[in-house]
């Protein structure tokens, strides 16, 4: 446990795990997800020389759950803490969905002095709410109505949501069994009422800027078939301003490929990961 803040008399702490031995990986999960969800990633990622940390969003998992601070600049500051307190050197960034964000506002806020790349799976950048300066955004009454009806009724609304989640493109066949489903709906449970809450309207967020920022070699993957972030609102758009990104679009894949299309990914991230490769596409940063 790490101790990152306080609220009234009691401390926030981030539970987080540390393993293997290497190069270091941070692992940032998804909403209303936890740790837990890398299942798939972090025995593979150890066992090709890398030392891989995960850690749960304060509000969610084994972390505390304060009422407050699950703005983007609160949980890049977070992210900071563990960084600094096991003073991470040469450190790649991982986010799923909502981490990709955390991962952005970190490099924008903190520089890249501890980080050599960035990867970004299933994202929400560069800019989620439409409106008239970001008009290929998503409506934000999706994300009202996706509001009132955790408020309502959370559990409900999570096992509809991780039918989406894991859902293939347009067509209602699901990706992974009903056993992964119902793991994913009970670590959803598990998460505070008020962080399930506050972090959707995080969503609102709007990235560009700090994607301007990033000038480490950054991985983009994202699969067509993903109703949460919809490629053409995310991915798509992230690599147009991320133009040197290794950039992988997954056919049919869901927003939940992580443990989907695991094999797929895992297959990238060690391949991105290795060193002959940063040296690559460092060399591509570089202008000609």
């Amino acid at each position: 446990m790490l101790q990152v803040g306080s609220e009234n008399s009691r401390p926030i702490y981030l539970h987080y795990e540390d393993l293997g031995k290497g190069k270091p990986v941070i692992l940032l999960h998804g909403w209303p997800l936890n740790h837990q969800s890398w299942e798939l990633q972090v025995p593979e990622l150890v066992a090709r020389g890398h030392r891989v940390i995960t850690y749960c969003r304060r509000g969610f998992g084994q972390s505390s759950k304060p009422s407050t601070g699950y703005d983007y600049d609160t949980l890049a500051e977070d992210l900071h803490k563990l960084i600094t307190h096991l003073d991470l050197r040469e450190v790649t960034l991982v986010g799923f969905s909502m981490g990709t964000g955390e991962v952005a506002r970190y490099l924008s806020t903190y520089g890249d002095e501890r980080i050599s790349r960035a990867v970004f799976i299933s994202g929400i950048l560069p800019a989620l709410l439409k409106d008239d300066d970001n008009p290929e955004g998503i409506d934000g009454k999706i994300f009202d109505e996706m509001i009132r009806e955790i408020k309502q009724d959370r559990f409900a609304f999570m096992q509809k949501f991780f039918n989406d989640f894991y859902g293939h493109g347009l067509i209602n066949i699901s990706e992974v069994s009903n056993a992964v489903k119902d793991f994913s709906w009970s670590v959803a449970c598990q998460a505070s009422p008020i962080a399930t809450v506050n972090c959707v309207e995080s969503w609102y967020e709007d990235f560009r800027n700090d994607i301007s920022k990033i000038k480490v070699p950054c991985l983009v993957i994202h699969g067509s078939g993903d109703k949460i972030t919809p490629l053409k609102n995310t991915g798509l758009r992230l690599k147009q301003m991320l133009p040197r990104c290794r950039y992988v679009e997954l056919e049919g894949a869901p927003h939940g490929l992580i443990v989907s299309h695991a094999q797929e990914v895992n297959a990238r991230l060690v391949d991105f990961l290795r060193p002959e490769a940063l040296r690559h596409e460092e060399s591509a940063l570089i202008p000609h």
